[in-house]
């Protein structure tokens, strides 16, 4: 199990690799996909690919066909699928690590595409491993009309050291929370969803930050 988790480690720093996909093809059946078939076509990208975490994207992808088919989850693994709010929470516990996945996706405004984000968090006897450096968040745009997701930024510098991402089951906005850089205190932020992208918080209370974090100013709204 122990190798699982620290391929999952892996798993977490490669994912940018996935960035450089041409494009992901959604497969579904009806009038539109819901959020176990983009968790599924994004877990299928790894299929073909060399010199991948593979065992550990291997994972997450027997949960998700575990729970396709009405089976059991794997040992140590709970999974939690809400299609009616677009939310996907896939959890692995394995002596002392917690390995999270995190799936939503949204409706955007010009009701042409629609946004796909998997966010990925680590833990170790319930603290956080490094708080931020082994998570990772990614953002895909769906194209109706072509059906296939690509890669995008949204605008948004991703940071990967004392800030992890929450994605939201009820609501629509991303909880965003910091640490200082001694790990002894944290607040939070939100990045509020506007039907394009999603805007900064008119005001950050750096007071109980590191100077480190006050680049968040930089986050723009998504295009």
């Amino acid at each position: 199990m122990k190798k699982t988790f620290l391929l999952a480690m892996i798993f977490v720093c490669c994912m940018l690799t996935v960035s450089a996909q041409d494009g992901i093809k959604v497969g579904f059946q009806g009038a539109a996909p819901d959020i176990m078939d983009f968790a599924w076509s994004w877990t299928s990208i790894w299929d073909d690919q060399e010199n991948t975490p593979d065992e550990s994207a291997a994972a997450l992808r027997r949960s998700l066909e575990c729970y396709r088919k009405g089976e059991a989850q794997p040992d140590g693994f709970t999974i939690t699928v809400d299609k009616k709010a677009g939310y996907i929470l896939v959890q692995s516990k394995h002596d002392g690590f917690t390995n999270k996945w995190e799936m939503c996706y949204w409706n955007m405004a010009d009701k042409k595409h629609k946004l796909f984000a998997l966010c990925v968090e680590l833990s170790e006897n319930g603290k956080r491993m490094n708080p931020g450096q082994f998570d990772g968040l990614l953002f895909y745009r769906y194209d109706n009309a072509t059906k296939q997701m690509q890669y995008t930024d949204m605008g948004i510098e991703v940071k990967y050291f004392n800030i992890s991402y929450a994605l939201p089951r009820l609501g629509k906005d991303i909880i965003v929370t910091h640490w200082s850089e001694n790990g002894r205190e944290k607040w939070q932020t939100t990045l509020k969803w506007n039907g394009h992208g999603f805007s900064t918080p008119d005001e950050v209370d750096y007071s109980s930050g590191s100077t480190y974090n006050q680049d968040l100013r930089k986050l723009v709204n998504g295009k």
